[in-house]
């Protein structure tokens, strides 16, 4: 029988129905706080799965300790990014700050106003602020695939995550974080657990006058040389060293 791996509260139900070896829940997101769904419903069927599944993986120390109240250990395993396509982003002075990933109630407006700068917010839309849209210097534009995210970072100045500090955001790890490293480009963030441990990485501000200070600091000089030594521990960080660890733990 296969191991059953599920990131999702949905498949509550089907613990004990579906015949596996063994179920692990892989918890990526605090859905019961996400925007624009039944949260309700997700934290019922959330605490549902815990006590049925053998074991469980969370990708942040939020989570971790979200697991435990429910009754479930949990090991660590944070996001991994993959290094040789990121690298390959040209390091040339490009224009503007730039967002890439979900846009939605998780984005800080008043972050965005404070920049007062030519900025690309790029990515799937879900129900965002209204506000964002008339912010005349904000431009708005569709996702855009994988392979053309390390040529999208070239065009940009720096790479931010001008995100609101929510329940949901303290809860996440976003993917983007380590992906914004591995370019080699000026990167400013909101100031959050899974960002924390990444300020000698790069600028971490908490709030408008410091996160627009610092992305207009970025751009008239660049990454400093010791946020570049700190992402050498980037190599550590790879999909493949995170894959191997976590089939060693299910299986």
């Amino acid at each position: 029988p296969p191991i059953v791996v599920t990131t999702l509260p949905l498949v509550a139900d089907l613990v004990g129905t579906f015949p596996a070896a063994r179920w692990v829940y892989y918890c990526v997101d605090d859905f019961g706080v996400w925007p624009g769904l039944d949260g309700r419903t997700l934290r019922n069927m959330e605490a549902e799965l815990v006590a049925k599944v053998d074991s469980a993986i969370a990708v942040s120390e939020t989570l971790q300790t979200h697991l435990a109240k429910l009754g479930k250990p949990s090991r660590l395993l944070t996001h991994g990014v993959d290094l040789e396509h990121f690298q390959s982003a040209s390091r040339e002075s490009g224009s503007g700050s730039l967002f890439w990933g979900v846009i939605d109630r998780r984005m800080d407006v008043s972050f965005l106003r404070a920049l007062d700068m030519p900025t690309r917010l790029i990515g799937p839309q879900d129900n965002p602020d209204p506000e964002l849209f008339r912010l005349p210097h904000v431009e708005v534009k569709p996702a855009v695939g994988y392979a053309d995210l390390p040529e999208l970072a070239s065009s940009a100045g720096a790479l931010i995550m001008p995100y609101a500090d929510l329940p949901v955001t303290r809860a996440m790890q976003p993917l983007k974080l380590k992906e914004y490293l591995a370019t080699g480009k000026p990167v400013v963030v909101r100031k959050l657990p899974a960002t924390e441990s990444w300020s000698d990485c790069c600028d971490v501000c908490d709030t408008p006058e410091s996160f627009a200070a610092a992305v207009k600091l970025r751009l008239s000089e660049g990454v400093p040389a010791s946020q570049i030594a700190a992402r050498e521990r980037l190599t550590s960080e790879s999909w493949a060293a995170k894959a191997e660890q976590f089939e060693a733990w299910i299986s």
